[in-house]
């Protein structure tokens, strides 16, 4: 009977270790207050900076902002987020315009939607409005009503003013030599 005492010291020696993972574990539940905190961070940061229209909210309006937007409620009037993302959730209902770097349908949204980068109309999504972006994605059994401009990202209307500049100036310098034929 002496030994299985001289035994539990042994385990002692490994529960020593045990003492720091028990401390660890104390230290354990500080860092999870902490540490998921700080390593769901990286996850959590864009939740963390996506602020959220939960179901029974209705906001009629604008929406303005510079952190990413999680609809899943309604909202009416115009959504202008631009360099964030805006996410339709698939209980969001939206008719309004939207603008931002990047635009997820999930639910349903009447409205013209304008993207600096991309547009992305999921399966169970539903969109009934032109969409301006530089890339756009349309899931199989996804609905779609309206029109698609693809622009190059940071493109607008100057570029294709320029490119009328550069037709002009490219006339202008084919009627030269016919000119100077001429004389």
């Amino acid at each position: 009977m002496w030994k299985p005492t001289n035994q539990p010291a042994t385990p002692g020696r490994p529960s020593e270790p045990e003492r720091p993972s028990t401390t660890a574990a104390t230290t354990a539940p500080v860092m999870n207050t902490s540490e998921p905190a700080a390593a769901p961070r990286p996850v959590t940061t864009t939740t963390s900076d996506q602020a959220t229209i939960g179901k029974s909210l209705v906001i009629k309006g604008e929406v303005t902002g510079s952190e990413s937007l999680y609809i899943d409620g309604r909202v009416e009037g115009s959504i202008n987020l631009s360099g964030n993302r805006v996410t339709i959730g698939r209980n969001g209902v939206v008719a309004a315009n939207i603008g931002a770097r990047e635009i997820v349908v999930l639910g349903k949204v009447r409205g013209n939607l304008t993207a600096s980068d991309r547009v992305d109309i999921r399966s169970d999504g539903s969109l009934t409005g032109d969409v301006v972006a530089a890339r756009i994605s349309i899931e199989d059994g996804a609905f779609f009503k309206g029109g698609i401009d693809i622009r190059k990202a940071g493109a607008g209307a100057a570029p294709k003013a320029e490119s009328k500049s550069e037709e002009t100036a490219k006339s202008a310098a084919a009627a030269e030599p016919a000119i100077a034929a001429r004389a």
